[in-house]
């Protein structure tokens, strides 16, 4: 640690309101201070062979403790080295200590002063009480920030300096269980379909009775119930991916931009992706659309029947199904919507995702499927644009961001 060493943030003024609560984070965590300057020569060596205490493993999320000291407070701080994101020198009653995120976490560490000292050594009982403390206080701190924290975010979200989590492939593979198990199922199913198990069994009159079971039925019911469960899981997949989709293609350029489109309804999603004015697509947005109504509806609203079938009643034809409609005008019909079949709808979808990845749209999911989140300066500065040109442009790319992210996870700067 030395002054050379030390960065200070750039903010501009605070909002009045929120310099109220910077004076009262300051009050909550008043017994601890920035380190300032070296009060010895041998503090700078100290801090450089510290030791991360136990003490100081109950500490909040690291970015939290990064916005409530750096951010919010401007204490001065270490920026990058060797397997290190940041480290804030402190002072508590006095005593140096390090809050720092180093590759294995964010700690409280407590410097070594022995003058021939080459590595740490293990912190004392004082220094284990202080990071406790300080601890404490850091976590008395982001409560008190709450409503900095909320307002820096907000600031946030309306610039385009953000990246949008990917989870497009866990949400798939959870599509693919599913429409696996209902394939196995169904080919168990036709295997075992004529299978019938008979029993007998003699009653204490004398008489017999005669049961039949058909184990087959149980199957293609867990069949079913796994198509329904596989055409959940896509649509789940599609409300994700759809927004991964409009970022790569230039129509989401901030995060209020995304935060809208993922609030909105699933149509509007589908748009936000794809040219619905083309036919073929819009084609498939109809069947979609279709399905979606049918099982999705019939899934969330208390599965009273694919057609809306809430209510029968008895008469001269039999037993008689009533619908609750989608009108608002007519809420009650006897007619509805074909019954859909779980095994055409599959192949429906199967048939939609090969139009979804093609054409011009064929790069973006070499993007999506890398895991990489979708970054919105890439928007604003047209490398999405340059990279969607082809998929060779696009491989290139994600081979080389790949490979920023796995150095800056590792911490290796």
């Amino acid at each position: 640690m030395s002054d050379s060493n030390v960065e200070k943030s750039n903010q501009n003024p605070l909002p009045e309101a929120m310099q109220r609560v910077r004076d009262k984070v300051l009050r909550a965590i008043a017994e601890l201070e920035p380190a300032g300057s070296p009060r010895s020569a041998a503090e700078p060596k100290g801090l450089f062979f510290s030791s991360r205490t136990n003490g100081g493993r109950d500490l909040p999320p690291y970015y939290l403790v990064y916005f409530l000291l750096v951010d919010l407070l401007q204490f001065p701080h270490m920026g990058r080295w060797e397997k290190s994101a940041w480290t804030v020198p402190v002072r508590y009653k006095g005593r140096l200590y390090g809050i720092e995120h180093r590759k294995m976490g964010l700690g409280i560490f407590a410097p070594n002063f022995d003058p021939g000292a080459r590595t740490g050594t293990s912190p004392s009982e004082e220094a284990e009480a202080d990071a406790r403390a300080i601890a404490l206080l850091v976590k008395k701190g982001v409560s008190a920030a709450e409503a900095y924290f909320e307002w820096r975010a907000e600031q946030v979200v309306n610039g385009g300096n953000l990246n949008v989590v990917n989870r497009s492939e866990p949400l798939f593979d959870r599509y693919m269980f599913f429409y696996a198990r209902f394939k196995a199922l169904s080919a168990e199913y036709e295997l075992r379909k004529d299978e019938r198990v008979i029993k007998k069994k003699t009653l204490q009159d004398g008489s017999e009775l005669t049961t039949y079971a058909y184990p087959a039925q149980k199957v293609r019911a867990e069949a079913r119930w796994n198509a329904q469960a596989a055409i959940e899981a896509f649509f789940s997949w599609t409300e994700h991916v759809f927004i991964h989709l409009g970022i790569l293609q230039g129509t989401l350029r901030s995060g209020k931009d995304v935060a809208d489109l993922a609030a909105a309804d699933w149509k509007t999603k589908f748009k936000a992706a794809l040219d619905v004015q083309d036919a073929v697509t819009h084609g498939h947005y109809e069947k979609m659309l279709d399905l979606r109504s049918q099982i999705r509806n019939f899934m969330a609203h208390g599965a009273f029947g694919k057609q809306g079938e809430a209510f029968s009643f008895h008469s001269g034809a039999g037993a008689v199904p009533v619908v609750l409609t989608q009108n608002s005008k007519q809420r009650y019909s006897f007619t509805g919507q074909l019954a859909f079949d779980e095994s055409a709808a599959l192949m429906d979808i199967e048939v939609f995702l090969t139009h979804l990845w093609s054409g011009s749209r064929s790069p973006a999911r070499l993007y999506i499927d890398s895991g990489l989140p979708s970054i919105l300066t890439c928007v604003i500065d047209g490398t999405y644009t340059r990279a969607m040109r082809s998929d060779t442009e696009m491989q290139e790319f994600v081979d080389e961001l790949g490979s920023q992210f796995d150095r800056a996870g590792d911490m290796d700067w």
